[in-house]
C-alpha cells in the first residue's frame, strides 16, 4: 500500500501518525508532503518540523519519503498523488492552527472533490 500525506503542521501530521500508526506496516510506503508558500519562512518552519515527526513517528513503516513543496495545496496534493501512483491520500480535516474553525478545510474541500482516488480526511484534535 502506498500512502501520500498532506499535511501543513507538527499537529496534523501527529493525528495523520495516529491514524497510520493502526494501518501502515513494514510493507508499505508514506510519501508526506508538507506544503508552504514560499515566500513564508514561518510556514516553510512549521512544515519542515512536521516533516520531522513524520520521519520519526512511521520509522516502523518499511519506506518513508518527506518532501516540502510550494503551491496550492490542492493542487500540489492531486498531482503528488497521481505522480507516485498512491492508493490512498490522507490529509487533516482542516488546518493544524488551534485558532482555526474545526469545520472541514478548504484545502480538505478541494482535494475532496478533485482527487480521483480514495482520500481519507483525518479529525485533528483539539489543543
Amino acid at each position: 500500500m502506498h500512502y501520500l500525506v498532506g499535511t501543513d503542521s507538527v499537529h496534523t501530521t501527529a493525528a495523520i501518525c495516529d491514524y497510520l500508526d493502526e494501518r501502515a506496516t513494514a510493507d508499505d510506503t508514506v510519501t508526506v508532503i508538507a506544503v508552504a508558500p514560499a515566500d513564508d519562512p514561518t510556514a516553510r518552519r512549521d512544515c519542515d518540523e512536521s516533516l520531522n515527526v513524520a520521519a520519526v513517528r512511521l520509522a516502523a513503516v518499511g519506506n518513508v519519503e518527506t518532501e516540502r513543496r510550494s503551491g496550492r495545496p490542492p493542487d500540489v496534493l492531486c498531482e503528488a498523488a497521481a505522480d507516485c501512483n498512491a492508493d490512498d491520500l490522507v490529509i487533516g480535516a482542516h488546518s493544524g492552527d488551534p485558532d482555526t474553525t474545526r469545520d472541514l478545510g478548504a484545502t480538505a474541500q478541494e482535494v475532496l472533490a478533485a482527487a480521483n482516488r480514495s482520500v481519507v480526511v483525518v479529525p485533528i484534535p483539539d489543543l
